[in-house]
């Protein structure tokens, strides 16, 4: 089992390691910082050039920096009351709701592309090309590097393989969805503006527009998905569960009676077991049993015999 709390051996705290700064901390304060220069840099060309793009694209990057923002926050409020006594299995899932904040947030901004880009349908503006070419492509340089800092896959080159080790930052997935996402309008708007510029169909933009907004919209649910799971104890991955059944369970009838097993961080699970037999033991004798790689950090277990009736 995990223990990372200094405490008499007679007790243990619920830090669980949230004291500890992650990586994904200073890749957002990082991403953050340059999508800030950015936005700054388009405000205030908009306003010199009287270009609408490009401070229609400053304002939009102004936004994401707000939900970035709301990620480091997250990071950080975790990190810092990681020992705070109020939180009965510490701030573990302060990551999944920050997860979930930029999860709603990217899908509110999908809905904003697809009513920007429906009215666009309908009420077609005049574009200046080169200009919004120019903002596309710098946009895509900026959010490209943002994607290639925020890869989460870098903090578990060793755990491609799908298995329960796979790290599970909800909070970094959503900062990384935001920039993802603004590197995907970007490239539709690339697309979209050179096919109307040398081929002349406009209505491209608008329909790029729609089709980004449906995709960001789907990475938005996935998130939702998941990390309300975490937030709502959806029951932990089934080849842990599996894994301490095997564990437990023999051929002498200890039997698993109940099994609760759920998430209080990420990739950190707390469980309550029941073991039924007719032999009992210590509690701690069945918790031996279980691996010590299960990332389990809070384990109960609540042992039985068999009623003689």
């Amino acid at each position: 089992m995990m223990q990372h709390d200094k405490h008499p051996s007679w007790q243990h705290g619920h830090g669980f390691g949230q004291d500890q700064k992650r990586p994904g901390e200073v890749r957002t304060i990082i991403v953050i910082g340059i999508t800030g220069i950015m936005m700054v840099v388009e405000i205030a060309a908009g306003i010199l050039f009287g270009s609408m793009a490009l401070l229609a694209d400053g304002l939009h990057m102004a936004s994401h920096a707000v939900a970035l923002s709301i990620n480091v926050f997250a990071y950080i409020y975790a990190r810092r009351h990681a020992h705070d006594e109020r939180y009965t299995f510490g701030t573990g899932k302060v990551n999944a709701l920050g997860g979930f904040t930029g999860a709603i947030l990217l899908a509110f901004f999908a809905l904003i592309m697809a009513w920007e880009s429906i009215k666009r349908f309908v009420y077609p503006v005049e574009i200046a090309f080169n200009q919004a070419i120019f903002v596309a492509v710098l946009g895509l340089i900026v959010n490209g590097a943002s994607v290639f800092i925020l890869d989460s896959r870098y903090d578990h080159p060793h755990h491609e393989r799908g298995d329960h080790n796979h790290h599970h930052d909800h909070n970094l997935r959503a900062a990384y969805l935001h920039v993802l996402a603004d590197a995907l309008t970007s490239l539709l708007a690339i697309f979209a503006l050179l096919t109307a510029k040398y081929l002349g169909f406009i209505w491209m933009d608008p329909f790029m527009g729609i089709v980004g907004a449906v995709l960001v919209s789907r990475w938005s649910l996935g998130l939702i998905h998941d990390t309300s799971g975490v937030l709502l104890d959806k029951r932990g991955p089934e080849e842990i569960r599996a894994t301490i059944k095997k564990c437990i369970e023999n051929d002498e009838g200890i039997r698993i009676s109940d099994l609760h097993l759920w998430s209080v961080g990420p990739n950190i699970y707390a469980a309550i077991i029941t073991v039924v037999t007719n032999d009992p033991k210590p509690a701690e004798h069945y918790k031996q049993l279980i691996p010590s790689d299960l990332n389990l950090v809070h384990v109960t277990v609540e042992v039985q015999q068999y009623s003689r009736n």
